[in-house]
């Protein structure tokens, strides 16, 4: 076994990846950009190295930075997590050629399987059916002749960077396009293949560990089907479509897929499955790393991935056969994503003011948040993964729920109550899943509007911040926020509050709330609620509010000096990589203006109404803030009425 090993990510994954270490009693090595100095992977590791310089989104990426970190601290390995540069071919095969173990499969291994075409083309050759498809450069021609749906995809990455959807051939060459900018931001390589769309499709991979001695098993199936953009929010293991003899067939397949390549370590094998006949499943690609959610694969089969991929690679066989192999009970999996819902999911970012991660008898939380973390919009949204184990999936259901309705994250908004609602959704619960399950039910999952008691808590709040100190002796009645006056019974008070993106409301102060620095306490139309708490923020369930006090007259003076309604803002925290216009340019309504990225998704904004852009305060480069003004679109004279 290693002395030390240097782990390439940050994260939960980094903070994942520290706990085995220590438990394998290995000294880690942490390596931070300057955006990280202060992150928790950085406080728990045994050591750490600054590998900038700015900008922080690249640091991680810079293999020389890594070897030298490697260098400096007498690392013999690195684990490179998951993300960053854990599936680069280059980069696994510079820490060889420096002396370093590189902890998953070889660099030729990862470049085979990497490429989702010659992959395809690997598996098939060894009996593993795939969907039918094609890629560049007879990209165009083969989706038309496939016909809508199909389904572009980077041929370098996953993880649903880059990947669309396309019902509609007209718009064909345009997707095209824009899934090259994505999975060339994501990956550096822009090359595409397009794959037959299989309409409600269950999306299950097998788990599939092997050793350097010849032995490869797997380790059951995971059900992932529940996605949102292509991205996985929802995981568990086992799935309740696969009888054990399509397991059994599905195992196998997987098993030889990794043979194929010569696959040494944890790695996943994904494929595409009709509902209708889960004996006619597909390969679609092989993930040559550690999932995101390896969690439920370890607390059903009680294997410690992080510990084998260490042992597989510094040699050690593995212990077990196939037959050896047992799934005990349920394990569910949650991913918490800085992604506001009442936004339609668009990223966020902001400081962590109060944590609450659930932690418990069957309950786990793999987490790279600590209170006064900076979330910003450089990295992955994934903050954090909340996972139960229990004996059945009804209880593995139930326990999920609960755990995320203790999950706190104020100052950031997360998906969390997102997710505990679409846990109780009636086709989840009885196991119909697909993959366009939560893409089609989203909107009635997300609350409309903020619910009364919310605000009637922000204004005990403000009324309790407004009370003078306790004194001795005489006080003046109206020093004191109880609406006194003279001559006639008090009056309530009533305050302004604003919750980004939602129109302003006026909210009297409710009488006999409890309010701490933590906590908040209303009663309602007979009905007490409890809330967290941290200065304006407001959380229960999962879900959170930012109420703000709201001043009419500075918004009259904003909306008048920026053109009201005409303004252009940014939906979210990112960086402005285009710019298509410039002032003084007619547009007409909805015309594509601006493209904002953050966490590796591309927004649009385009034109509210024809006119001509009168201010443009951004460039190509400009990082922004929510709700930070872009540009002003003054519609024409004949339309301004």
């Amino acid at each position: 076994m290693f002395d030390t090993v240097l782990v390439a990510n940050r994260g939960e994954i980094a903070v994942r990846v520290i706990r085995t270490l220590r438990a394998l009693g290995v000294r880690s090595v942490a390596v931070y950009s300057d955006a990280d100095a202060d992150a928790r992977h950085v406080r728990e590791a045994d050591t750490a190295v600054r590998i900038g310089p700015p900008p922080a989104a690249e640091s991680y990426l810079s293999v020389p930075a890594l070897l030298d970190a490697a260098a400096r601290t007498g690392a013999q390995a690195v684990h490179p997590g998951y993300g960053f540069l854990a599936e680069n071919a280059a980069f696994a095969r510079a820490c060889a050629d420096a002396g370093l173990v590189f902890i998953g499969p070889t660099a030729e291994a990862i470049s085979l399987m990497g490429d989702k075409i010659r992959a395809k083309e690997t598996v098939k050759t060894a009996g593993v059916p795939v969907v039918p498809g094609a890629a560049d450069p007879e990209l165009v021609e083969a989706a038309r002749e496939l016909g809508a749906p199909v389904l572009l995809k980077p041929s370098a990455g996953g993880g649903g960077k880059g990947m669309r959807l396309v019902r509609d051939l007209s718009v064909l060459e345009e997707e095209i396009a824009a899934a090259r900018r994505e999975a060339r931001a994501s990956f550096g390589d822009d090359t595409l293949l397009v794959e037959r769309w299989i309409d409600r499709p269950r999306h299950i991979e097998i788990q599939v560990l092997a050793d350097t001695h010849g032995n490869v098993v797997h380790l059951g199936e995971r059900e992932c089907s529940l996605q949102r953009r292509h991205q996985k929010i929802i995981e568990e293991a086992p799935s309740v479509l696969l009888t054990p003899e399509i397991r059994a067939a599905m195992g196998a397949a997987a098993v030889e897929a990794a043979r194929s390549c010569g696959y040494v370590g944890a790695g996943t094998v994904e494929f595409i499955v009709p509902g209708v006949d889960p004996s006619a499943y597909y390969f679609m690609e092989m993930n040559t790393r550690l999932q995101v959610e390896h969690p439920v694969t370890e607390l059903i089969t009680g294997i410690d991935l992080v510990e084998w991929q260490l042992r597989v690679a510094s040699g050690e066989p593995l212990p077990f056969a196939q037959d050896d192999i047992r799934l005990d009970g349920w394990a569910i999996e949650a991913r918490i994503c800085a992604e506001d819902p009442s936004r339609g999911f668009l990223p966020s970012g902001g400081t962590v003011l109060a944590l609450n991660e659930p932690q418990g008898e069957g309950v786990r939380t793999d987490s790279g948040l600590s209170q006064g973390t900076e979330v910003s919009s450089l990295y992955d949204p994934m903050l954090s993964k909340v996972i139960v184990h229990a004996k059945d999936r009804p209880t593995a259901l139930r326990k999920l729920r609960a755990a995320l309705a203790e999950t706190v994250t104020l100052g950031v908004p997360t998906n969390a109550g997102f997710l505990r609602r679409l846990l109780a959704h009636e086709d989840v619960i009885a196991g119909d899943l697909d993959t366009g399950l939560v893409e089609r039910d989203a909107e009635s999952l997300v609350p409309q509007g903020v619910p009364d008691e919310v605000y009637a808590a922000a204004a005990a709040v403000r009324l309790a911040g407004l009370a003078p100190e306790p004194r001795e002796g005489w006080t003046d009645p109206f020093s004191v926020p109880n609406g006194f006056r003279l001559g006639g019974a008090p009056k309530r008070l009533a305050f302004p509050f604003r919750v980004p993106g939602l129109e302003p409301v006026t909210v009297d102060a409710p009488a006999g709330a409890r309010v701490t620095d933590t906590a908040v306490t209303v009663t309602l139309d007979g009905i007490t609620h409890h809330f967290r708490r941290a200065g304006s923020w407001l959380g229960r369930d999962g879900d959170s509010w930012h109420v703000l006090d709201h001043d009419p007259v500075e918004a009259a003076l904003s909306g008048a000096r920026h053109g009201g309604a005409d303004t252009l803002a940014a939906p979210m925290p990112g960086t402005v990589t285009v710019v298509k216009v410039a002032v003084g340019d007619e547009v007409e309504a909805g015309q594509s203006l601006l493209v904002v990225e953050a966490m590796k998704m591309e927004h649009v904004i385009s034109a509210p109404h024809a006119g001509t852009v009168t201010e443009l305060d951004v460039t190509p480069g400009t990082t922004v803030a929510m709700d930070q003004i872009l540009a002003v679109v003054t519609p024409r004279e004949e339309d301004a009425e």
